[in-house]
C-alpha cells in the first residue's frame, strides 16, 4: 500500500469509474452515476475523492459542502458520503486514507464533519469505523430518505434509513 494516492477525481475518468466499481462491486452504481457526481463536482459542490495504487481503483469518497440532511445542513456542517473500498482490498486501511483527507479538507472549512450509516449488517463496517474515529450520533434519531421517524412510525428498512453522526475537527 505504499503507493496508495488519495486525490480528486478528473471529469475525463467518469465511465473508467463507473466501470471499474461495476466489476469490483456486488452492486453496480445507476447509469452516468459517475458523470453526475464530476459534473457537481466540477461545480463546487463536492469533492470525489480516489483512492489509487499505481493507478488502479481502490475506493472512492464524496465530500459534499452542503448537505441535504437538513440536521447537518442548517448548521453548515459538510457531510461525507458513499465510503467504498474494493472488496479485495478492505481492512487495509484505505477507508481510513479516505476519510482522513476528507477530514483534512472539511477543518479548513468547517468544526465539524458529518457521516450517516444504513442500519442493516451490511454497514457493520462502517459502523464500527466511524465510532472508532470518534464520530458519534448527532441526537436527532434516525432518518429516512432524510425525513425524522417519529415514535411508533414504519418503514423500510434499506439504504436510505440512516443514522447520522459528527465529528468536532478542531
Amino acid at each position: 500500500m505504499s503507493h496508495l494516492r488519495i486525490r480528486p477525481a478528473l471529469p475525463a475518468e467518469s465511465d473508467w469509474l463507473q466501470d471499474c466499481f461495476a466489476a469490483d462491486m456486488d452492486w453496480p452504481k445507476p447509469p452516468g452515476y459517475f458523470q453526475r457526481v464530476c459534473e457537481q463536482q466540477a461545480a463546487g459542490e463536492l469533492v470525489l475523492l480516489l483512492a489509487l495504487e499505481a493507478g488502479e481503483y481502490r475506493g472512492h469518497c464524496k465530500l459534499l459542502w452542503q448537505s441535504p440532511y437538513p440536521g447537518f445542513r442548517d448548521r453548515g456542517i459538510p457531510e461525507i458520503q458513499d465510503l467504498n473500498v474494493i472488496r479485495s482490498r478492505r481492512r487495509e486501511g484505505i477507508a481510513s486514507w479516505l476519510l482522513d483527507e476528507a477530514e483534512a479538507r472539511i477543518v479548513k472549512q468547517a468544526r465539524y464533519a458529518g457521516i450517516g450509516f444504513g442500519l442493516y449488517a451490511d454497514y457493520g463496517a462502517a459502523q464500527r469505523l466511524y465510532i472508532q474515529r470518534g464520530y458519534v450520533p448527532d441526537g436527532r434519531g434516525i432518518h429516512y430518505r432524510n425525513e425524522s421517524l417519529p415514535p411508533g412510525a414504519s418503514c423500510t428498512v434499506d439504504d436510505d434509513l440512516v443514522l447520522y453522526l459528527v465529528k468536532p475537527l478542531r
